[in-house]
């Protein structure tokens, strides 16, 4: 594949990306063995375990509450993951969330690169998936490719009917699976499966099978180079002492055959431990040869890793040619020095240090917050209205919160203003809100006061006599001119 360098200091650390422009061919990635394909296992078989199981966990939250244990609720307004309830008006937990996971991907870019990429990206994930199944119906990398260029045979055609019904039956399974977070997933698995769920249902199930099937299926690498932003955040943030794949070259260069090597070794002469077998490019899900240096779209998933190694086992050669290693110890190579690996270094503390203290602030807030809230939002038209007695009117939107799972009731009053009297247009000082919910109440103050004051609006639970508070303004006439 035709590459670009984009080159970073020191002078010798690069990354290479595809042109734009150049139409590749299909990668056709050929199957490995090895400590880091066992490990893509691993993270795949956690991977969708957790991802097809978690909507059927139950989580006992009491009475006319959903109990399943991860659900984002759009009727009533709620996202629930265990014992977390959030509610829209703390959208900032969602930020708080998104923030913290892009810190965690900058450190773990700064330890090992696009380790991420490689072991539990939902694209990696399903498109080995999608491999697994081609291998097992259509055979390994070689069979694959002479299939490719053959005329289509009736053999040749059930062989691609039953991938690609197995493909759709996995996508559906995907898209199926999404849609149960949003909705008890008993129910809803069962009027699927049945008919009976909503027209809306069957359309967002229909385009995550759409979409697993088109980028599992046949966008693979194309989604990690080009879709994806990762890649071009990744070289913005490219840090040489970070783990990522990598070619020693100052030990395999220059490539031979173990034939040629051999004789150039016996004449005194330099040669590499590289036989250019080409086995690290036909391993690699992306297409790349690592070999050509750091790749922008490289996932480090290690695969080529693992198929080098068996190589040079099996010329009784060092394993590690191709590793995670860092780029500066790399370079410490051509030089002779002996490598050094820095994944504790001021950077990664740093980032952990960052992600430890927002992740200890999100947690104290959860922990600290209240069942019950107040809010109040002055009128805007008019801001003050004068009575003919002459005090002066203003008009307030209070909205009370009860997070409780049972009905509360609270006691409204207000202080700050002098002489004020308060009423709760509709309500006779005791106001009652629904478990889980909110109410909202129309609150007109009036007072003989002709300057602005502070106020605060105090809603007191009668059984527990726990407060919450708001504060406002109470603007007279002139000053809403």
């Amino acid at each position: 594949m035709t590459t670009l360098d984009i080159r970073f200091k020191p002078e010798r650390a690069h990354l290479r990306k595809p042109k734009r422009g150049v139409i590749a061919e299909k990668v056709v990635p050929q199957s490995v063995t090895g400590r880091y394909r066992r490990l893509k296992w691993i993270a795949l078989i956690v991977c969708l375990a957790v991802y097809y199981v978690l909507p059927f966990i139950r989580w006992s939250r009491g009475p006319d509450q959903p109990d399943q244990a991860v659900l984002l609720d759009f009727d009533r307004g709620r996202l629930y993951f265990f014992f977390i309830e959030i509610w829209p008006q703390e959208v900032y937990y969602l930020t708080g969330l998104l923030i913290l996971a892009t810190l965690v991907l900058i450190w773990l870019n700064a330890v090992a690169g696009r380790v991420w990429c490689g072991y539990f990206c939902p694209q990696t994930v399903w498109t080995d998936l999608f491999l697994l199944v081609e291998r097992w119906v259509e055979g390994d990398r070689r069979e694959r490719l002479k299939k490719q260029g053959a005329p289509l045979t009736p053999r040749r055609i059930v062989e691609i009917g039953i991938k690609h019904a197995i493909w759709l039956v996995i996508s559906m399974a995907t898209g199926g699976a999404l849609v149960l977070y949003f909705a008890d997933a008993p129910t809803l698995l069962v009027n699927l499966l049945t008919g009976q769920a909503s027209a809306l249902a069957y359309a967002w199930a229909a385009i995550l099978t759409c979409t697993t099937y088109t980028l599992a299926g046949f966008a693979r690498e194309q989604v990690c180079t080009w879709m994806c932003p990762w890649p071009r955040l990744q070289g913005a943030i490219w840090d040489p002492e970070a783990l990522i794949v990598n070619y020693r070259d100052y030990r395999g260069e220059p490539r031979g055959s173990a034939k040629k090597a051999a004789e150039l070794r016996s004449r005194g002469e330099p040669a590499g431990d590289c036989v250019d077998c080409m086995q690290c490019v036909n391993v690699c899900p992306i297409g790349i040869d690592i070999r050509e240096g750091p790749n922008v779209a490289c996932i480090n998933c290690g695969l080529c890793v693992d198929a080098c190694d068996s190589v040079m086992e099996k010329l009784d050669r060092p394993r590690g040619l191709i590793d995670y290693e860092a780029w500066a110890n790399i370079e410490r190579g051509h030089v002779g020095d002996v490598p050094r690996h820095r994944v504790i270094r001021p950077k990664t503390i740093g980032l952990g240090l960052s992600i430890i203290a927002l992740g200890g602030v999100m947690a104290v807030s959860l922990s600290m917050r209240e069942d019950a809230k107040i809010t109040v939002l002055h009128d805007r038209n008019p801001v003050a209205v004068r009575l003919s007695d002459g005090r002066t009117r203003n008009g307030y939107a209070v909205r009370l919160y009860n997070k409780a799972s049972t009905a509360r009731s609270f006691r409204i009053e207000l202080s700050g203003v002098p002489s004020a009297a308060v009423e709760i247009v509709g309500e006779a000082g005791v106001v009652s809100v629904a478990p889980d919910a909110t109410r909202e109440l129309r609150v007109l103050v009036t007072a003989p006061v002709e300057d602005r004051h502070s106020l605060q609006f105090k809603a007191t639970d009668v059984a527990t006599g726990h407060s919450v508070t708001a504060r406002d303004a109470f603007v007279p006439v002139e000053g809403a001119r």
